[in-house]
Formats: structure tokens, C-alpha cells, sequence
């Protein structure tokens, strides 16, 4: 394991995406037999080795404490012999899925006989900037893996130790396999200009992924001259209607806030019709006593429910990630949507009804990567949506949006085929 550690410690930047560039050519041309080879054999490693991966997770969550993390930050830093294993089975599921390399979109034949095939291809060289989440380590290497592409990680800090011990396992792995070592590149450096290198490298990355909190996702948004395939932050609104169902509304409510609060797709905010609200006010007060949910919310809501915290403009911007919720009271499904317009992301966004024009304005009039009849936002994820695992949840509203599974990791190619046609 040293070896490999001290070996990508000795190398800077610009020399790992070169070599990462120079792997996704090998990796490119291999059968989707022999990627999924390789992801099996480095889910094997992973188990197999998953003492020492939790020997160097062991020092960063004692580093965590020293720095008085959060409960939620630790416990996302948190590996255990269960979620190793996780991170396995989650590459298993990987080499399940439909590889998307060659697949032909469409295809015709000119009135000259050139025959023309859309076909899907990788994108290449995938950069990776990512926080304190090991597993996406696992995630982003085993999904490029298996579209073709090579992958150069920055995580963030906080989980540096557990980071080296996961790439260097699975450099180990690959050994053994048709994908070469040097397509998965990890920078071990904490320096920011370490990452500053990545955000500016055109001729050897071919799109950067930040996946993070909304402070990362803009400074990579910013500085980088790659092309950004943009994850968002998940300020989600639930509008729960005058014509909702009393008993799927709260169920709804109750999912999207505490089912896991520190998530991108969880709820943020609950946008009431004062009328809904007015009837069942005591429900939706049993519901947040009942969580500890904290509430903060308008003048409206003040009146209606006991104990709100005053809503400021951050309480309407800003992830909670926590039993935290911003309330505001509106009297039409018009007045929510312009709501959302103003401080929604983009992400996920849902209404609670049993009136279907009230349900089609809202779904035709929000604008986000996901909307919701009738249903809780934390379905707006890979895995829940059949995509199997995902690299992120886009925002933005080219090349992919929303949940990013294989297919968003390739682009196209033009292939012609011809007898001697000129023009």
C-alpha cells in the first residue's frame, strides 16, 4: 500500500491527469466484459482489505474530533467493516447496469448511400472535487470505470487518510485487470493551488464534477476554464395544496424532512395554502413535536403554529441539512411557485394535491431537474430511480440533469461509413 501512497504523493497535477489522459485511450477500447472484470475484482479487494481501510479512517475521524466536527459531518467521515462492504456491493450493482460505450442512438443512410450512426462514447478524462464522503471515492471510480472514462480525485481534506487507503486498494486491484492503474489518479495534496491546477487543465481533463456543499460548486463553477458538469445544492420545497390528502401530506412531510436530513433531496422548506394550513395546523405542529423539527417561518406561520423562529431572507436560501424548516404561508399554488422561482435550486421541488390542474400548472411552471406530484423529493437519487448508482445530481440544464448515472458520463460520435463518396 505504501508504495502506492508515496508514488502519488511524488507527482504533481499536470503529471497524473497526463496519465490518467494517456490510460482513457487503453481504457476506452476495452470490453464491457473486461470493465466489469475489473470492478468485481476491486470490489473483492475492498473487502478483503478493508481492515486497513478502516485503520486509516480511524485517523481521520480522531482528526474530526480534535477539530469538534459535527455529529452529521462525523458520521459521514464514518467507515465501518458494513459500509466497506456497501461500497463493494455498490460496484457489484455497477457491472449490472447496461454499459452505455457504443451504444448507437440513430442511425440513416444518405441518398448517396453514406451510411451515419450516432454512437455513445466516454468523455475521457473525468475530474472529480469532492467533499467529506469516502464513498464517493468508490462511487465516481467504479461509474467512470464502467463508462470508459479514467478519473483524477480531489476530496476534501477532512478525509484525506481514508481517501489514500480506498485508491490505493484499488490500484492494487487493478493490477491484476485489462484497466490500467493510472486511469483512477488521486491528489493527495491539501494545498488549494493543488486544486486550482485541476480547474484550469483543458488539455487533459475533459469535465470537472464538484460534488459537495454550495461554497465548493460555486469556486469550481468560477475558476475552472474545464467544462463543469454542475451538482446542486438542494434547497427543495414540499407545497402542499388546499386540495391535499390530510394523511399523504404529512407522510410526505415527514419523509422529505427527517427520513435523512443532511441530504441534497431532502426538504427545506414546507410551503403551506393558508387554508390546508388553517385546518390542519394541529397535525403539522404534532408532526414537528413529535421529530424536534425547529421551525422558522413567516408572520402567517407565526400565527398558525407555536413556538416560529421569525424567517430571515437566509432562512429561505440556505440548506438547513438539519430537523430545521423554513415556513411560509401563500393563498395559490401561484404564489408558491414564484416562491420556488425565487429561492429555489433547481433541484427538487413537489406538490402535495388531489386537484390535477393545480398539479399540471405546478409541475409545467417550476423549473428544476425533478418535480413531484404526490410524492416525497428524496426520490431524486440514482439508485431510487433505477439508474443504479450515480456520480451527482445535475442542476444545470446541459449535456444532463438531474440523478448522473452512466449515460451522463459520455458524450456522442459521429460514425460514417462509406464506398468512396465524396462531396
Amino acid at each position: 500500500m505504501s508504495t502506492l501512497q508515496s508514488t502519488t504523493k511524488q507527482l504533481n497535477v499536470k503529471q497524473q491527469a497526463k496519465l490518467a489522459q494517456k490510460a482513457s485511450k487503453k481504457l476506452a477500447l476495452l470490453t464491457e466484459k473486461e470493465k466489469n472484470e475489473a470492478l468485481l475484482t476491486i470490489a473483492d479487494v475492498l473487502e478483503k482489505d478493508s481492515a486497513y481501510i478502516l485503520e486509516e479512517n480511524k485517523k481521520d475521524l480522531s482528526a474530526g474530533e480534535k477539530k469538534c466536527f459535527s455529529e452529521a459531518l462525523m458520521d459521514r467521515l464514518r467507515l465501518t467493516a458494513d459500509r466497506v462492504k456497501d461500497f463493494a456491493d455498490g460496484l457489484r450493482e455497477v457491472t449490472e447496469l447496461q454499459d452505455p460505450v457504443g451504444e448507437i442512438l440513430s442511425g440513416w443512410t444518405l441518398d448517396n448511400g453514406l451510411k451515419v450512426e450516432q454512437v455513445r462514447v466516454p468523455l475521457g478524462v473525468i475530474g472529480m472535487i469532492y467533499e467529506a464522503r469516502p464513498n464517493v471515492t468508490v462511487d465516481a471510480t467504479g461509474l467512470a470505470l464502467k463508462s470508459g472514462n479514467a478519473i483524477v480525485l480531489k476530496g476534501g481534506s477532512n478525509a484525506l487518510n481514508s481517501n489514500k487507503a480506498i485508491v490505493a486498494v484499488i490500484h492494487k486491484a487493478l493490477e491484476n485487470t485489462k484497466i490500467p492503474a493510472e486511469a483512477v489518479q488521486f491528489i493527495a495534496s491539501t494545498d488549494r493551488e493543488a486544486a486550482g491546477q485541476l480547474f484550469t487543465m483543458k488539455e487533459h481533463i475533459d469535465v470537472l464534477i464538484p460534488r459537495g456543499g454550495g461554497a465548493l460548486i460555486k469556486t469550481v463553477v468560477e475558476n475552472a476554464t474545464v467544462p463543469v458538469l454542475e451538482t446542486g445544492v438542494g434547497n427543495c420545497h414540499i407545497y402542499v395544496d388546499q386540495f391535499a390528502d390530510v394523511e399523504k401530506a404529512l407522510a410526505i412531510l415527514e419523509n422529505a424532512k427527517t427520513d435523512r436530513p443532511a441530504v441534497c433531496n431532502a426538504a427545506e422548506t414546507f410551503i403551506f395554502h393558508e387554508a390546508w394550513l388553517e385546518t390542519n395546523k394541529d397535525k403539522v405542529q404534532a408532526l414537528f413535536e413529535k421529530h424536534g423539527i425547529e421551525v422558522h417561518g413567516d408572520e402567517k406561520a407565526a400565527e398558525l403554529l407555536p413556538d416560529v423562529i421569525p424567517a430571515n431572507e437566509k432562512d429561505w436560501v440556505e440548506e438547513y441539512l438539519s430537523l430545521a424548516v423554513a415556513v411560509k404561508v401563500v393563498s395559490s399554488v401561484e404564489e408558491a411557485v414564484t416562491h420556488i422561482e425565487r429561492y429555489g435550486t433547481k433541484h427538487s421541488e413537489a406538490i402535495v394535491t388531489e386537484n390535477s390542474e393545480n398539479a399540471q400548472l405546478f409541475l409545467n411552471a417550476v423549473d428544476a431537474a425533478a418535480v413531484y406530484q404526490n410524492a416525497s423529493t428524496r426520490f431524486t437519487d440514482g439508485s431510487a430511480l433505477g439508474f443504479g448508482a450515480e456520480i451527482g445530481i445535475s442542476t444545470q440544464k446541459l449535456h444532463a440533469r438531474g440523478p448522473m448515472g452512466l449515460p451522463a458520463l459520455t458524450t456522442i460520435k459521429y460514425r460514417m461509413t462509406g464506398d468512396g463518396q465524396v462531396r
